[in-house]
């Protein structure tokens, strides 16, 4: 498992802080949503299908840097739509860094290699380039031709010019673990610093609603798929949350470990389901009803989630709960053997 040191430290020590605080619910990831804007219209992407007027729209600069602010998490993840898209969003960065937030820029790289001139390498910085398999599948899940030779070109460019990059993958019904394997291959080859995976979410609005996994064949993907892993496979993510994908914990969903901020306000409860809006993320934390969500619940459009914003925090936070959560986590890093 492949996490910058520096990173793995910010966060630590965020977490002791909180518990010394006494604080139960706290964010990890703060998901900020500049625009919905894409150059993609992905089948399975539930974030592009609002009317004309709503993808005109995008937060500005100082939007942005105060959620961050309300927010307090360490790590930015900054998804869209494409993020790229927003004039400004070098600036949105720039100012990020600087208040040493650890920035993950997510794109799907159309625009990477013209827009690498506004941006400065830094070990705060990753982009973070969606990447869903080899290039027959990849450009299947984003329904155009030659997207993958594209995202290649860019990543080796990026790569070279001293920046930071990291994949993210979802994966749906269909995957094939030996192809995946195959890729994760491919993306070490690239000089890529780690690659996230996570199972795709059933988006009510996607139009694409036949292919999302459910638990049980995420488990037998995962299991496959990241058995006696290469020890040149690089994940950025928590190992622990990679061994709940393939069925060996039962984690219960943190739906505030990554809360989402967007033109709308702060989204209630996550990233993926949209009860509605806090005007404040402390109205947020404090007048969402977070009983009525995870698994436990009972809340059906619940059952079948598995996805990294609702349970990475949960992993990370096993971590430092017990001494087994740690120690289990140590042992994976050491061997990479999940």
């Amino acid at each position: 498992m492949t996490v910058p040191v520096s990173q793995m430290v910010t966060v630590a020590s965020y977490i002791v802080r909180q518990k010394f605080a006494r604080r139960q619910r706290y964010p990890l990831v703060l998901m900020l949503e500049p625009l919905f804007r894409c150059n993609l219209a992905c089948a399975g992407c539930g974030k592009i299908q609002y009317p004309a007027q709503i993808l005109r729209k995008q937060l500005t600069v100082e939007q942005c840097l105060q959620a961050v602010e309300e927010c307090g998490a360490p790590i930015v993840a900054i998804p869209g739509g494409e993020p790229l898209m927003h004039p400004e969003i070098h600036r949105i960065v720039e100012a990020l860094v600087a208040k040493r937030k650890y920035v993950y820029l997510c794109t799907n790289a159309l625009l990477l290699k013209e827009k690498l001139s506004l941006f400065t390498p830094s070990r705060h910085l990753s982009f973070s380039v969606h990447v869903d398999g080899l290039r027959d599948e990849h450009d299947d899940a984003v329904c155009r031709e030659g997207v993958y030779d594209r995202a290649v070109e860019a990543i080796r460019e990026t790569v070279a010019r001293g920046f930071r990059v990291t994949t993210n993958t979802t994966l749906f019904d269909g995957a094939s673990p030996l192809r995946m394997r195959e890729f994760f291959d491919e993306m070490m080859s690239l000089g890529v610093e780690g690659m996230m995976l996570s199972p795709g979410y059933s988006y009510s609005k996607a139009p694409d609603q036949e292919h999302f996994l459910r638990r049980t064949k995420t488990q037998a993907l995962f299991a496959r798929m990241l058995a006696n892993p290469k020890r040149r496979w690089k994940f950025n993510q928590s190992p622990l949350f990679l061994r709940f994908l393939m069925g060996k914990h039962d984690f219960e969903c943190t739906p505030w470990g990554m809360p989402t901020y967007n033109m709308f306000g702060w989204q209630r409860p996550c990233y993926l389901l949209q009860d509605g809006y806090a005007a404040s993320f402390q109205e947020l934390m404090e007048t969402t009803e977070w009983h009525r969500y995870g698994r436990r619940s009972g809340n059906e459009k619940c059952q079948d989630c598995m996805v990294h914003s609702g349970f990475e925090a949960t992993a990370v936070n096993h971590t430092f709960n017990s001494l087994r959560g740690f120690l289990e986590t140590v042992a994976v890093t050491l061997t990479r053997r999940l």
